[in-house]
């Protein structure tokens, strides 16, 4: 009987978090962050150039602009075109949780009901950042994950040396979404 009433709450869960990423077990403790971490070089713009499914980001174009709030805490601005040619953006807040781990930070935006991970396993500040987010649900974990880019392209080595990070973090990139980041279709978000 328990086990069926797992298998319901997880099915019901799956449905009303539809195109989340969902997987048995509790969130991995192993995951490796960036060492040495400075939110402070981590502020400006960000192009996302692939991530996991998220309920919550349906467009194309997507960027996040982040702002130094007071040490320790950021602001961010995330922004994307949708599909009818409208702008969505959403504030939040970006905080780093424990000093010394400050690569392992929590996210707040209005729309959510509680702070999510906002983990960063690797950035340069000038070119990339691979962020990562599980969530334990019970019997399940979410997993979400983007690399960004201060460009809105990539080259495929560097992408491919991100996809190893997430890889070891128990991500399979072969579920990303590649964002749509080209620039005169983007040209309606600026």
């Amino acid at each position: 009987m328990k086990a069926l009433q797992v298998v319901f709450v997880t099915l019901l869960y799956s449905l009303t978090v539809s195109a989340q990423v969902l997987k048995p077990g509790k969130c991995p403790d192993n995951v490796a962050v960036q060492a040495d971490f400075d939110v402070t070089k981590y502020v400006g713009k960000w192009y996302d150039i692939k991530r996991l499914p998220a309920s919550f980001q349906n467009g194309e174009c997507a960027t996040a602009l982040y702002t130094l709030r007071s040490p320790g805490v950021i602001g961010v601005l995330n922004s994307e075109l949708l599909a009818d040619g409208s702008i969505h953006t959403v504030n939040g807040s970006v905080w780093v949780t424990d000093p010394e781990e400050p690569a392992k930070m929590e996210v707040f935006f209005s729309e959510m009901a509680f702070p999510g991970n906002y983990w960063v396993l690797s950035t340069d500040y000038v070119g990339h950042a691979v962020v990562y987010s599980c969530q334990d649900l019970g019997q399940v974990h979410e997993l979400l994950a983007w690399i960004l880019s201060r460009k809105p392209t990539l080259s495929k080595s560097k992408l491919e040396r991100l996809h190893g990070l997430l890889t070891a973090a128990d991500v399979n990139v072969d579920q990303m979404i590649v964002s749509n980041q080209d620039p005169v279709y983007c040209s309606a978000k600026h």
